[in-house]
């Protein structure tokens, strides 16, 4: 296996299921089941999904969310979060965090892109611990990490399809 391709994928088909898709990864294969009326152009495009989710939790583990945060908190002067983990299913957004409960979540999306750009969400989030919004003092303490702009740059290119005045107010929304 190729480091791209941490496992072997086995595909298989039941009747048993309807409409959703399954997976499991035992030992070194990844185990899919799609439903008997998937055509093959379908099952090819859940088998990627699927993978390409498992391979991003896998290359998680290379990353200690905590010290890093922890890191970055002393650095820049920062709230340090109670919690912050990695979330899978955040599709929407680069990262999120609940003021409340001091935790932060971020998208194992990040997992792929350079240090310096996952350090800057990390920082955003640690902002929001201390400014509620997205307000001139909130950006006054993101400007804190010195490679923001840079990050919010690489961000938006990754989005898609915002601007440069629409992401400036936003919430690194995807």
């Amino acid at each position: 296996m190729s480091e791209s391709a941490p496992f072997s994928v086995e595909v298989s088909k039941s009747k048993r299921r309807k409409r959703s898709v399954g997976a499991q990864l035992i030992d070194d294969v990844l185990h899919i089941s799609v439903p008997s009326w998937m055509s093959r152009a379908e099952t090819a495009e859940w088998v990627e999904k699927m993978s390409a989710s498992y391979r991003r939790q896998l290359s998680t583990d290379r990353i200690n969310l905590r010290q890093r945060a922890l890191a970055l908190s002393r650095r820049h002067s920062l709230p340090r979060p109670k919690v912050i983990r990695w979330d899978d299913t955040m599709t929407g957004r680069w990262g999120t965090c609940t003021i409340d409960t001091g935790e932060i979540r971020l998208s194992t999306r990040l997992v792929a892109f350079p240090d310096w750009v996952l350090d800057y969400v990390i920082v955003h989030e640690l902002c929001h611990m201390e400014v509620d919004g997205h307000t001139p003092e909130f950006w006054s303490l993101v400007n804190r990490y010195p490679k923001a702009e840079r990050a919010i740059g690489y961000l938006i290119a990754k989005s898609g399809e915002r601007d440069d005045d629409e992401f400036s107010g936003s919430d690194l929304s995807a």
